[in-house]
């Protein structure tokens, strides 16, 4: 009589615990607000003509929206221009950072990874996922080391089935 083999899912029983950054990823709309479109030629500022300008935007489309302000432009913008833009987004925007959407996107995924309550990782053995649907930024492996490295037993990249390892406590 033949017994039953028992499948055992080697990965499940390792208690390797899987982060994937992905799920850190912003979820708010974004949108750019360029000063580009503001601006006299493209390139300067006329201080009376700028604030009729926002003056007169529909600030409403950037509601809930995370914005990155920038200029695509080789303009010099004042100080004062990126205040007073605040002024008007503050209202509206859930989050506001100066620079493209990528930095914005960076910026609001690393708020987001500091969020982690790391004291839920103490001592376990940790695989941050390494391939996705989405771009992750480099500096959001970096954060995430980083934050979980004083409490876990030990870090991984890549997949549960293959990983690299990074951090091992001695």
């Amino acid at each position: 009589m033949k017994t039953a083999e028992i499948i055992v899912n080697r990965i499940e029983a390792s208690g390797l615990i899987t982060l994937n950054l992905e799920d850190f990823y912003p979820k708010e709309p974004i949108k750019v607000f360029d000063i580009k479109e503001y601006l006299f030629r493209g390139l300067i500022i006329k201080e009376k003509d700028f604030r009729e300008a926002l003056k007169n935007t529909n600030w409403n489309e950037f509601e809930n929206s995370n914005v990155a302000v920038t200029c695509s432009t080789d303009a010099i913008i004042p100080v004062w221009a990126y205040m007073l833009i605040a002024t008007y987004l503050q209202p509206f925007a859930k989050n506001i950072v100066l620079g493209n959407q990528e930095k914005l996107i960076e910026t609001l995924l690393l708020n987001n990874i500091n969020t982690l309550n790391t004291k839920d990782y103490t001592d376990k053995r940790v695989v941050i996922k390494g391939c996705g649907e989405i771009k992750i930024p480099d500096s959001a492996y970096l954060k995430i080391t980083a934050l979980l490295q004083p409490h876990v037993k030990s870090i991984m990249y890549g997949e549960p089935c293959s990983t690299v390892p990074v951090y091992k406590r001695k």
